[in-house]
């Protein structure tokens, strides 16, 4: 319900402004002063309820469930998955406005939408998508230098979080508070360095890429395209059924509340005010370790060995016996389960609707649809997962491979790329809202023994 009236809204607000031309810098700042006005009273009349209990087994299981955090820009539902401002994925790729002949929506849209909680119009997405063409021109030659400085062994996610540091030279908020600007104008100096750096990312990580996996072949930059076209094709992909799939796949991976690590990371950094470069590379840091942004890969690779042992079409009590084995080895079944969904994930269901309808007779499709099948039942009978169903990085490795995007490294640099959009947006409400310094409490297991021992 509360999603229902939030879109209702959202649509009220978009009629009146269908003719809009304004800019996204324009648009969130005539926003902003509402949402203060807004979040203040919510503070005033609800400042002093309880969210809830703290349990001792939630303080050690990494506060797993802990509601303690404000995040604007999407919610996450055990049962209906991912909201993108109020919107579902149905509902985003269905709105969101999309590329000429395109059916997927463009990620500038998305952009968009989470920076005001607007549908954009057409015109507004290209008008962003021409200004982040104009922002990219701003990357300075010592950045460029140090990617072509890194060993071609280095992981990509560490070229890309150390490009990102070096970027931190152009950070406009940077040079505006050592000058002493107010701090009630500390936003749009991170408006700006953000949507510096979601212009930026493509141009870094496509040197990334190529320096590491095209002998440094770099390809050609083209501000025709979309921001989604043009990284590919700097990469060196021109099929636009590619370009339709990564369109897809940065929309839906830009945002996943605030709890996640990448997210989490990201804002934590920034409740310090460093500035939006410092912070997204807190957030890079965080996406590259296998229990977050690296599954994709150990997904894809846990899948191929399973197609290398038993075949491209294996039967059912094979691929259990996969499953079980890998269980009992100590190790997870990677790309099933999820924190907080206890449903197959929407973000899984959107790629094997593309994959469905794009590549449903690619062996590597068949067999994760297999799974799908067999995993759960697995699982369930394992009895140690709350939620047997597949996750959003179940899939999108499969896609990447079908599209000959075969370097399972740089998987999670694309996560990272999108995961940049959402986790700069919520920097940068959060620098409007005027949220503070984050600084937990801390207990000793010591202080826990006597405190509930007395």
């Amino acid at each position: 319900m509360i999603g229902r009236t939030f879109n209702f809204n959202l649509g009220r607000r978009l009629s009146a402004r269908c003719f809009s031309t304004k800019t996204l810098t324009q648009r969130v700042t005539e926003i902003v002063p509402q949402e203060q006005a807004r979040v203040k009273d919510i503070v005033k009349r609800h400042g002093g309820k309880k969210l809830g209990e703290v349990t001792v087994l939630q303080a050690f299981q990494g506060m797993r469930g802990v509601k303690s955090m404000i995040c604007e820009t999407s919610l996450l539902d055990e049962n209906e998955g991912i909201r993108f401002r109020g919107w579902s994925i149905p509902e985003c790729q269905e709105k969101l406005p999309k590329a000429d002949g395109g059916e997927e929506p463009l990620p500038e849209g998305m952009t968009w939408l989470l920076f005001t909680g607007e549908v954009p119009t057409a015109e507004e997405t290209a008008g962003l998508t021409q200004e982040l063409h104009a922002r990219a021109k701003g990357i300075p030659e010592h950045v460029n230098t140090l990617i072509d400085s890194f060993p071609k062994g280095m992981h990509p996610m560490t070229q890309f979080s150390s490009a990102v540091l070096a970027l931190q030279t152009e950070s406009k908020f940077a040079k505006a508070y050592q000058s002493g600007v107010h701090k009630t104008t500390y936003w749009q100096y991170y408006l700006d360095d953000s949507l510096d750096l979601i212009a930026r990312i493509p141009v870094v990580c496509a040197r990334i890429f190529n320096n590491t996996y095209r002998d440094g072949v770099q390809g050609t930059y083209d501000d025709s395209l979309d921001w989604s076209a043009n990284f590919c094709q700097m990469i060196g992909f021109n099929d636009p059924a590619f370009y339709e799939l990564m369109r897809l796949y940065f929309s839906i991976h830009t945002d996943h509340e605030g709890g996640n690590v990448s997210a989490h990371a990201t804002h934590l950094v920034g409740s310090a005010l460093s500035d939006p470069y410092l912070s997204f590379s807190a957030g890079l840091n965080g996406l590259a370790g296998p229990l977050h942004g690296l599954a994709n890969q150990e997904v894809l690779r846990w899948t191929m060995n399973m197609k290398n042992s038993l075949g491209a079409n294996p039967n059912a009590e094979d691929v259990k016996q996969f499953c079980w084995d890998t269980l009992n080895g100590g190790n997870v079944i990677p790309g099933f389960g999820h924190a907080v969904l206890r449903k197959t994930d929407p973000r899984y269901s959107c790629q094997r609707e593309f994959a469905l309808k794009h590549l449903p007779n690619d062996d590597l499709f068949k067999l994760v649809s297999f799974l799908y099948d067999v995993v759960p039942g697995v699982l369930t009978e394992h009895g140690k997962t709350k939620n047997p169903w597949p996750n959003v990085d179940a899939h999108s490795g499969v896609l990447l491979q079908h599209y000959d995007l075969t370097q399972e490294d740089f998987y999670t640099v694309l996560f990272g790329m999108s995961r940049g959009i959402g986790v700069l947006a919520q920097l940068v409400n959060s620098r409007y809202l005027g949220f503070s310094l984050e600084r937990p409490k801390s207990l000793t297991t010591e202080w826990i023994d006597k405190h509930f021992s007395d």
